[in-house]
């Protein structure tokens, strides 16, 4: 069993079907973690085709099980493989068990799917548990409109899974700006469970290769990002109208189409950008941060990672929530302008182009989010050092060990309690 004071492990699950989310957020949670405690090690278990487009520091690594897609009905097929799904399934669900008893983590992470895509990771937590594993589960601020996630939770049997497998919910936001849980009928000793740590805060790489667009590209500009992209066309597409319209906005843009747009969409939007002598476009930067640390502005879809970004680098920002098939976007995007650090453009009124041009227009000139005070906004990293010390001085459970002096988990805010994050 891994000697925990000497050489401590952390295990991350990050299902990543298809986009960039989970695997962005969860690289930047190990990242921080190896930063933090000299000695640990991080592995991440991951099915993102493009995970190795991204560096990773010293003692994170990761293992890519194979990967799958999800169909517009809700299925799941194979992304490239010619296996059927339950062959495919198996699979990742054989190496991930595999992988964890080998490994033997001290600290079992699982991102957003309590049981892992269609169950996945359920006989791992079995195995780890027994072992005395903590077994934590991370959510982000916003999972869906209470309706839709509360039927999904029932149909994947997720509330259970909550009751019983998991030690902690971590919840990377705070409650003043939305619970994530909000109308879901839980125990109160789930509820219990969950600590808000505030959210993920991003920084620029240090040493980043040279791709020459990264160095040269002219200020002020505004970044319009998709994430992944696969969803990103109807964004793209009005932003693209607005600056092929009469009213033209006069500040250049970036639009980054994201590595998952379809290459005949993505082909198509670049001979209109071909066009403009304004908007200049790319497909994908595995180092986003240095883009949006150097952009006046930030037009964006609003997702988690764009999200914290945006916040990070204290950026103006124009988010337009996409709605289908979940309305996180929408959620998270409405209570952020409620409280001031962003501005929302809905569809209906993102696809005229005299309101989008409009809104880029006056994008630059609204506030930044730091003239908006909310305490412990982005303390999600320290504070997930600081969980993560206690457990491992802790120790697993049933082992006995020397006594380590605790960090105080009262410094992060319990959904019980709701204590402001420090």
């Amino acid at each position: 069993m891994t000697s925990k004071t000497a050489r401590p492990r952390v295990l991350i699950y990050s299902h990543d079907s298809f986009g960039l989310g989970h695997l962005r957020r969860c690289r930047a949670i190990a990242h921080a973690m190896v930063g933090d405690t000299d000695n640990l090690t991080v592995l991440i278990l991951s099915g993102s085709p493009i995970i190795g487009s991204f560096d990773f520091r010293a003692r994170v690594d990761f293992v890519r099980v194979p990967g799958v897609i999800k169909l517009r009905n809700g299925e799941y097929t194979s992304l490239n493989l010619l296996l059927d799904t339950e062959q495919t399934m198996a699979m990742r669900e054989s190496i991930m068990k595999h992988t964890a008893d080998i490994f033997d983590p001290d600290i079992f992470l699982v991102d957003k799917e309590p049981l892992g895509l269609r169950g996945e990771v359920r006989e791992t937590i079995d195995m780890l548990k027994e072992r005395g594993t903590r077994v934590i589960l991370g959510l982000r601020d916003v999972m869906d409109d209470p309706a839709l996630l509360e039927a999904e939770w029932r149909r994947k049997k997720a509330v259970p899974a909550l009751r019983d497998l998991y030690d902690e919910i971590w919840v990377y936001g705070l409650p003043q700006i939305h619970d994530p849980l909000e109308e879901i009928e839980v125990p109160q000793s789930v509820r219990r469970k969950m600590v808000y740590t505030g959210y993920l805060e991003r920084s620029v790489p240090q040493a980043l290769p040279d791709i020459g667009l990264r160095d040269s590209i002219e200020e002020p500009f505004i970044l319009v990002t998709t994430g992944g992209g696969g969803d990103g066309d109807l964004l793209v597409d009005w932003v693209l109208k607005a600056y092929e319209s009469r009213r033209a906005p006069e500040i250049p843009a970036l639009v980054v189409f994201g590595p998952f747009m379809q290459p005949e969409m993505k082909a198509e939007f670049q001979d209109r950008v071909d066009l403009l002598d304004n908007v200049t476009a790319i497909t994908f930067d595995a180092h986003l941060e240095t883009l949006m640390e150097k952009a006046s502005g930030v037009l964006a879809m609003g997702g988690y990672n764009t999200f914290c970004e945006i916040l990070s680098f204290d950026k103006p920002a124009l988010i337009v929530p996409r709605q289908v098939p979940r309305r996180e976007q929408l959620i998270r995007a409405s209570r952020a302008q409620e409280l001031g650090l962003v501005s929302m453009l809905t569809e209906d009124m993102a696809e005229k182009p005299e309101a989008m041009a409009t809104a880029i227009r006056q994008l630059t000139q609204q506030r930044r989010p730091s003239q908006v005070v909310v305490p412990g906004l982005l303390d999600g990293l320290e504070n997930v050092n600081r969980l993560v010390a206690m457990h491992l001085a802790e120790g697993r459970y049933g082992t006995s060990l020397p006594q380590v002096a605790r960090q105080d988990k009262l410094t992060v805010t319990s959904a019980d309690s709701r204590r402001r994050a420090t």
